[in-house]
């Protein structure tokens, strides 16, 4: 097969632009992110961290040099959208990447999910025009999981589902001691709206009446420091509010941790049935908890079993070939 020359971008969610550029480039393809939008995470790997003026210089160079068009997040070369009618005047391929905020339209989010949070998505009207400028020239497009699904799969041709990306050799299984005294819990918010912060930290606050533990906030750290953290955790818990489980609970569980996160009642079979998350929304957090802190030989199982979930199912070294025959088939 003859190498494809990949642009991702152009923004970057989760470190996926360049985990994906990684797994592509070891089959033999090229691949490079060129990321606009900067955040304290410091994601760099595959990447060129631009601004949108430099990215507008280098449109010429960027449409002559790739074959296909991985675009992230609802967004593309211009903001206005208007470098589409060119890139498919040229032929080339193109696919859209949503990961969420971008496209979970309100209504439909509550109407599944009474705990969800959506102040971070733009207003429904704005997602809709978007979606129609989007889907005018690009006509597939990848979903991390089914709860994103829902709310694009009426605006393109054909939508697949890839899970999450995560590349395992930066992530050795620690998993919880049986024997530590005081358990560490740990949550690490980017958007503590959208995760359920307020409602996880009540939670923590009436547990430590009784357990002797120890809990820690982990915000505005870049990747590479949070990662280090995370290794002396005994339980991590992710988002309560939003119905799937995003990147913390991949790298949790590649750490060998076991992970609390809500997952819609609705979602659960749409996901292998060997998922080792412990199911927790802001009604029974207080009870999953308790039954990890009363179980430290369960802490240590489920770390066991999450590192193998993550080795057979969020790889990226499983993932590529998924994406490498989207792509084939574009």
């Amino acid at each position: 097969m003859r190498p494809i020359r990949i642009f991702h971008g152009t923004t970057e969610i989760a470190g996926q632009m360049g985990i994906l550029s990684s797994a592509l480039i070891n089959k033999g393809h090229y691949s490079l992110g060129y990321n606009t939008f900067h955040s304290y995470l410091g994601y760099k790997d595959n990447l060129v961290n631009i601004n949108h003026e430099t990215l507008k210089e280098s449109h010429q160079e960027i449409l002559d040099s790739f074959d296909l068009f991985h675009f992230h997040y609802g967004t593309t070369l211009c903001p206005d959208f208007s470098d589409l009618p060119e890139l498919k005047r040229r032929n080339k391929k193109m696919i859209m990447h949503h990961w969420g905020n971008d496209v979970r339209f309100h209504d439909q989010a509550r109407k599944n999910n009474p705990y969800v949070n959506t102040d971070d998505s733009p207003p429904n009207e704005a997602i809709h025009e978007k979606l129609l400028k989007i889907t005018a020239y690009i006509k597939e497009a990848i979903v991390q999981d089914y709860e994103v699904y829902e709310y694009v799969k009426d605006y393109y041709e054909k939508v697949h589902v890839l899970p999450i990306a995560i590349d395992l050799q930066h992530f050795y299984p620690n998993y919880p001691s049986v024997t530590k005294e005081k358990p560490l819990i740990l949550h690490a918010p980017t958007n503590p709206d959208f995760k359920g912060t307020y409602l996880i930290e009540k939670v923590i606050d009436k547990l430590k009446q009784d357990y002797s533990f120890e809990y820690k906030r982990i915000e505005k750290m870049s990747h590479e420091e949070v990662i280090n953290i995370y290794k002396d955790a005994d339980i991590i818990i992710d988002q309560v509010l939003c119905g799937s489980y995003g990147l913390l609970s991949v790298e949790s569980m590649a750490l060998g941790k076991p992970v609390l996160a809500f997952i819609r009642p609705d979602l659960v079979s749409y996901f292998p049935a060997d998922l080792p998350i412990v199911n927790s929304n802001p009604d029974n957090l207080y009870k999953r908890v308790k039954t990890l802190l009363d179980n430290p030989i369960q802490r240590k199982e489920l770390g066991k079993i999450g590192r193998q979930y993550v080795e057979m199912f969020h790889s990226h070294d499983v993932l590529v070939n998924q994406l490498i025959e989207i792509y084939l088939n574009l």
